[in-house]
């Protein structure tokens, strides 16, 4: 969960620069500063303070940012023990984070900023979006809400580039330190947190704000849609997709098909609010993953979702029931990305077996 430097996208779980800063973004479970209580669609107020203007372009913006961000957060719910308890897993990819990702208005654009302002309120300085449960924000009780007002007595930026200049403060004293001493700002008083840094696998998690039924991993990023989330359905089913393009990631997939720019422009835009669906037609230039290097991600995945603590039991059925009701056939769908599904299925039988037997003779879960 990160601060992020592009204002158009959501917050998740870790660029190099940006997630040393804040992140571990990508999940919560705390709910944010109470709003006054409303009735009906989102208002703005005339510069007078008359009797308030209903738009219906404001209405459909809280709406749309509303359900991104609740996705957002499951995401980040059940992205954080396979993040935190596979560090060791991610080799040169775990970073010291500090386990939570922070947003003002201005992480967001046109419309949105309103939005933002109205249903999550938001304003000029900076505030916890998300805390990743099991890290050191969760352990000293970083509530999402809290108003970030300095690190080890620095002042932290306000405004427009609060984000990017936040990043900059906070990634040397986030790589030099085992804990960081902040001043927040909670229910009108200040507080002061000593959050101990979080050894993660430093991957950014997003939601895709589309119906396909697809996952996406670019090397840094993880994307899964909401098409995707939709159709898993329980946390379970979305920790083996997760951990399937994390897997990817660490195995540095993207650079040896040379998918990188292709997937990371695909997770550029449907990570926006209001992406362009048409860069989905056809096979959207996405060749289909080589049935080793996909069945190599299946077996590591499967670790990390047992080191995670979720069942491994039901991911064949998981797989299989989504190749057979989204096939090859369905362009843009995840199927068609890996389509090597026999061959997958076998890897993910033995390596299921492989973690029983790991488990019932309580040995290291290590591939």
């Amino acid at each position: 969960m990160v601060l992020q430097n592009n204002s158009k996208k959501f917050a998740t779980i870790s660029l190099p620069a940006i997630a040393a800063a804040l992140s571990l973004s990508a999940c919560s479970t705390f709910s944010s500063k109470p709003a006054a209580p409303e009735q009906g669609p989102v208002v703005a107020r005339t510069i007078e303070e008359g009797a308030p203007v209903v738009t219906a372009k404001m209405a459909a913006a809280r709406q749309a940012l509303g359900q991104m961000v609740a996705l957002q957060d499951r995401l980040y719910r059940i992205a954080g023990p396979l993040l935190i308890n596979n560090a060791d897993l991610c080799r040169t990819q775990a970073r010291n984070l500090l386990g939570f990702t922070a947003k003002n208005k201005y992480s967001y654009t046109g419309e949105f900023v309103d939005a933002a302002q109205a249903v999550l309120n938001y304003g000029d300085r900076l505030e916890v979006a998300s805390v990743l449960p099991g890290s050191g924000a969760a352990r000293v009780g970083l509530r999402k809400g809290d108003v970030l007002l300095a690190a080890e007595g620095k002042s932290l930026p306000t405004g427009q580039h609060a984000e990017t200049e936040a990043a900059g403060v906070l990634g040397p004293l986030v790589a030099n330190n085992q804990a960081l001493n902040l001043i927040v700002e909670r229910n009108g008083s200040n507080q002061a947190l000593k959050v101990p840094v979080t050894r993660a696998c430093a991957f950014k998690i997003d939601i895709g704000n589309s119906d396909n039924i697809n996952a996406y991993s670019d090397g840094q990023r993880v994307m899964i849609t909401r098409g995707m989330v939709n159709f898993a359905q329980t946390d379970e089913a979305i920790a083996y997709v997760l951990a399937k393009d994390i897997a990817h990631n660490v195995l540095g997939h993207a650079a040896k098909t040379r998918s990188a720019y292709t997937v990371g422009s695909i997770i550029d835009n449907l990570v926006a609010v209001r992406p362009d669906v048409s860069m989905l037609i056809g096979t959207a230039g996405i060749k289909p993953m080589p049935q080793e290097l996909d069945a190599a991600a299946d077996s590591l995945s499967l670790y990390m979702v047992a080191r995670a603590g979720y069942s491994t039991a039901q991911a064949r059925a998981f797989w299989q029931r989504l190749a057979n009701q989204y096939p090859a056939s369905v362009l843009n769908g995840y199927t068609a990305n890996h389509p090597a599904v026999n061959y997958r299925l076998a890897v993910i039988d033995k390596t299921v077996a492989e973690i029983k037997g790991k488990q019932a003779a309580k040995k290291p879960l290590v591939p």
